[in-house]
C-alpha cells in the first residue's frame, strides 16, 4: 500500500506514530519507522538535554525517516532550535499553525506536518505552505478539539488541494486506515492503539486500563487550563482526552478547587517521574478497540494489511457484475 504520503515523507506505508508528548518513546517511534511508516518524537515539557539523548538514541536504532513534534502549549524556543539543527525529515506541530515558524523550518530543508482541529486551522495551513496536515479529529487522545474523525476529514481533504491530508483520531486497525482512504485521506496517524505497545515506555497499568477501556471510560477535560502549561500564544485552544482518575473528574466537577499553582506543578513531576497516568493518562476513544498489547512493528504490519484485504474485498463487492447482497 503506497500513497502520496509516502512519497512526501520517504516512507513505505502510509502510516505516523503519533507522538506522546514527554512520555519514553523512542522505541516505539523506531519501531514503526523499521515497519516502514513515520515514527514521531514529543518535546513537550522535556528539558533540551533529554531530548538530545533521545535524539541520538532514535538514530542508532534507525536510519529511515522520523519526525520531532512541537506544540504551542508551551513551545520551547530553546528546544525548537535545537530541532532545526537536528535536521529530522519533519517538524510535526499542533496546537497553533505557525507560519513564521514553517518557514524556519523550510529553511532549514525540513518538511512540516501541521495537525488541525477544525477547518479554520485547515485553511491557515495551507495558507502557510504546510507539507502534511493531519486532520485530529475529537475522538483522539491527547489534546485535541470536538469536531469528529469523520466529518473533519473530508472538509480538509476538500480545501487541502495537492497538500496530502491524514486522518487520526479513532482509528486503531485496518477499517480504520481502509475509511480514512475512502474519505480522500492519504494515511492516518495512530497514537492510543501504539499507547498499549510492547515497546511504548508507559506503565502497565496505563496500557492494562487501555486493553480494558469502552470509549466512554474517556473524558474530555474542559477546564485544562487550570493544570496544564499555558499556550505560548494568544487565540489557541485544545482539550484533553485522557482515561477516568480521581484527579480529573475532581477537575471537571469541580473546577474551583484546583488550584493552578499547586496542581500544574504536581502534574508536572508527575509525568517526569513516570507517575503520569496517576493523573492524566492520555486516551482516546478508540481504546475501545484495543484489545492487547502488541509490538509496534506488529500493529502497524496488521493494519496496512487488513485495510488492503478490506479494500479488495469493497472493490470486488462493488465491481459491475457483482453478486448482490440482497
Amino acid at each position: 500500500m503506497r500513497t502520496r504520503l509516502c512519497d512526501v515523507l520517504g516512507i513505505e506505508v502510509p502510516v505516523i506514530g503519533a507522538p506522546f508528548g514527554p512520555f519514553d518513546q523512542v522505541d516505539v517511534a523506531a519501531a514503526v519507522c523499521g515497519a516502514g511508516g513515520l515514527g514521531s518524537l514529543g518535546t513537550a515539557v522535556r528539558p533540551l538535554p533529554d531530548l538530545r539523548r533521545q535524539w541520538a538514541r532514535m538514530r542508532e536504532l534507525t536510519d529511515r525517516p522520523f519526525a520531532i513534534n512541537h506544540t504551542m502549549r508551551p513551545l520551547n524556543e530553546e528546544a525548537f532550535e535545537a530541532t532545526l539543527e537536528e535536521r529530522p525529515v519533519a517538524v510535526s506541530f499542533h496546537l497553533g499553525v505557525p507560519d513564521d515558524l514553517v518557514r524556519r523550518a523550510h529553511d532549514a530543508g525540513i518538511l512540516w506536518i501541521q495537525q488541525v482541529m477544525d477547518v479554520q486551522q485547515a485553511e491557515q495551513a495551507v495558507r502557510a505552505g504546510v507539507d502534511v496536515i493531519v486532520a485530529q479529529g475529537g475522538e483522539a487522545g491527547g489534546q485535541g478539539g470536538e469536531v469528529s474523525t469523520m466529518v473533519l476529514v473530508p472538509q480538509v481533504v476538500d480545501i487541502a488541494g495537492d497538500i496530502p491530508v491524514v486522518a487520526a483520531g479513532g482509528i486503531a486497525d485496518g477499517r480504520g486506515l481502509a475509511a480514512a482512504l475512502a474519505l480522500g485521506a492519504q494515511g492516518v496517524a495512530i497514537g492510543t492503539r501504539l499507547l498499549a505497545s510492547v515497546e511504548m515506555g508507559i506503565a502497565e497499568e496505563w496500557k492494562d486500563r487501555i486493553v480494558a477501556a469502552d470509549a466512554r471510560d474517556t473524558i474530555k477535560s474542559a477546564h485544562s487550563d487550570r493544570f496544564m502549561p499555558p499556550f505560548s500564544r494568544p487565540g489557541l485552544y485544545g482539550f484533553p482526552r485522557a482515561l477516568r482518575t480521581p484527579f480529573l473528574e475532581e477537575a471537571e466537577e469541580h473546577p474551583e478547587r484546583v488550584d493552578p499553582a499547586e496542581a500544574g506543578p504536581r502534574l508536572l513531576e508527575a509525568v517526569l517521574s513516570g507517575r503520569g497516568h496517576e493523573f492524566l493518562p492520555f486516551t482516546g476513544q478508540s481504546a475501545a478497540l484495543v484489545h492487547d498489547v502488541l509490538p509496534a512493528a506488529e500493529i502497524v504490519r496488521r493494519i496496512v494489511a487488513d485495510a488492503e484485504t478490506i479494500l479488495r474485498r469493497t472493490a470486488e463487492t462493488c465491481a459491475p457484475g457483482a453478486p448482490s447482497s440482497h
